[in-house]
């Protein structure tokens, strides 16, 4: 079993099953949909002075 809890069996038969029929990834989401919840997280400081 893997980390989350399926069997080996099962996680390789979903990948022959995508390798079988692939389709490409198609982003829905914009960069600035994408980065906006993270934004305050990444400009705010962390209060070090360095």
């Amino acid at each position: 079993m893997d980390v989350h809890g399926l069997p080996d069996n099962e996680i390789r038969g979903g990948i022959e099953t995508w390798n079988d029929g692939p389709r490409p990834y198609v982003r829905t989401t914009t960069a600035d949909q994408i980065l906006e919840p993270i934004t305050p997280w990444c400009t705010r400081g962390n209060g070090s002075r360095h």
